[in-house]
């Protein structure tokens, strides 16, 4: 991952609209963005980036999967991909994890998605985007995955941090989401919501670093981050991939495998102080 990814305004991608080499790509339901997307847009579902499959229906589809997807919002590995949501960049961050691991790193992310866009008063549309669908071939690189054979083993060493960013009940284990409840040994602990500031339409991402370092979550170390299905963590990844993190991994398999199953270590309570 060499080419930093960055964010953008706004005002900013107002006047990139329609340049030739810039795609903007919104990932919500179909619903919303029929309600009003920016113009130029082409729809990616959120279920177009997730494999579906219990236990773990948020591990990465398969790449016959990815193809049609891609194929079908004509992507061309030579664009700028603009991403954006409307839920503060879970999503989004989903698909900018799934940028990184076909291998195209020429993203950014629009700061505050769909509502920042809104408030600031720029024009929207209803009619969708056209595109001519066309075949395409991608390969999948390992480099931002993590799976329980890159952790399990690792969980004794202190190059390696888990960054878990679901809420704290779920980290706790007073809330249960699989056959177990509980948090990866040793994970430290920051909710995605904090990385987000409803009130003014703006993820924290500029101002994110300290905040992490208050959590223990620090450049040095080898990250892998994860929630539930690895929506959540699509936040934490794209936020420390824009903060320039030269380490950072999402466990796609997240919580609903590893508490799903019966061989890997669990604990409860509070986090591990730093």
């Amino acid at each position: 991952m060499v080419t930093p990814p960055t964010l953008i305004s706004p005002d900013e991608l107002s006047h990139l609209l329609n340049t030739p080499g810039v795609q903007v790509i919104q990932v919500t339901s179909l619903e919303v963005y029929r309600e009003g997307h920016i113009p130029g847009a082409v729809p990616i579902l959120p279920d177009d980036l997730i494999c579906g499959i219990p236990p773990a229906p948020g591990r990465l589809p398969t790449v016959e999967k990815l193809n049609r997807v891609f194929g079908n919002i004509a992507y061309a590995p030579d664009t700028k991909i603009v991403v954006y949501d409307d839920e503060g960049g879970g999503w989004a961050g989903r698909l900018a994890w799934t940028l990184d691991v076909i291998g195209h790193d020429h993203w950014c992310y629009l700061d505050g998605g769909l509502h920042a866009w809104k408030a600031n008063g720029l024009p929207l549309v209803t009619t969708l985007t056209p595109v001519e669908p066309h075949h395409v071939n991608l390969s999948v690189h390992s480099t931002p995955i993590a799976e329980i054979d890159d952790i399990a083993p690792r969980l004794s060493d202190d190059d390696l941090l888990i960054w878990d960013c679901r809420s704290i009940d779920e980290y706790h284990g007073t809330r249960r989401s699989a056959a177990r409840a509980g948090h990866i040994p040793g994970a430290k602990h920051l909710d995605w919501v904090d990385l987000i500031d409803v009130k003014n339409h703006r993820t924290l991402i500029k101002n994110a670093e300290a905040l992490l370092r208050e959590h223990g979550i620090v450049r040095s170390k080898d990250i892998v981050t994860h929630c539930q299905t690895h929506h959540r963590s699509g936040l934490t990844y794209m936020t420390a991939r824009l903060l320039g993190f030269p380490r950072i991994r999402a466990y796609h398999g997240s919580w609903s495998e590893w508490g799903n199953r019966t061989d890997t270590p669990v604990e409860t309570g509070p986090p591990t102080p730093s």
